[in-house]
């Protein structure tokens, strides 16, 4: 017997009298009992993704077309995805777009210094960002060539967990998890950022016009 056959044989017998099929119970909480988007939410979220050495800025409608010019200043291109809202292309004025009917090549894009995005759904306890590619994220390559990568996320975005973000995912798409910059260690310790994606990570958090900086009270 072949070291695949007997450990098939040892699953088939571990199963034996099992029901072939039935649904997996799943008692775990789906919901946070804190609001998505509320100040309690955010502040988490903004703590995360500062311990991960991101930098993080607070605008509002009004105001994101300054703080992303503001943040983008320093690059010498930028490269934006094919559904950018007017507002991102005016604040980053001369950026290319990457065209679904002429998308950028991987050397082109290496040439590029910085990219913009939105994102799908945002973790707070976690810090992490969830890219579907959508139209304002575009393909996943653009979010890992470029250096600097900067992630504009709607306050209601922002859910408490990792359960409830599950919710609002299709598995059928395309999803890249971002959890501060590309950063890895050698046996050394010793961190290295940029190895397999971009070195520089500022997000930009939009409140929602309900204004999410006042507190919610929790969930029941």
């Amino acid at each position: 017997m072949s070291a695949r056959e007997e450990v098939l044989t040892r699953i088939r017998t571990a199963l034996a009298g099992q029901p072939a099929s039935g649904e997996i119970p799943r008692s775990y909480r789906l919901v946070s009992n804190r609001l998505p988007g509320s100040e309690q939410v955010i502040a988490l979220f903004v703590d995360r993704l500062t311990d991960y050495k991101a930098t993080v800025h607070r605008s509002d409608a009004d105001t994101l077309a300054q703080t992303l010019a503001a943040v983008v200043a320093s690059d010498a291109s930028v490269v934006l995805p094919p559904g950018a809202p007017s507002q991102w292309r005016d604040a980053c004025n001369g950026a290319r777009i990457d065209s679904d009917l002429a998308p950028l090549t991987a050397g082109e894009l290496d040439g590029i210094a910085a990219v913009v995005t939105g994102c799908r759904v945002a973790i707070a306890e976690t810090g992490t960002i969830v890219l579907d590619a959508g139209p304002d994220q575009g393909r996943r390559v653009l979010t890992l060539v470029p250096d600097h990568h900067i992630v504009v996320v709607h306050a209601e975005q922002i859910v408490m967990g990792v359960p409830e973000s599950l919710t609002r995912l299709d598995a059928a798409r395309p999803l890249t998890f971002i959890s501060g910059p590309s950063a890895t260690s050698d046996i050394e310790f010793k961190r290295v950022e940029g190895v397999h994606g971009p070195r520089v990570l500022d997000v930009i958090i939009v409140a929602s016009s309900s204004s999410s900086l006042r507190a919610e009270p929790p969930r029941p």
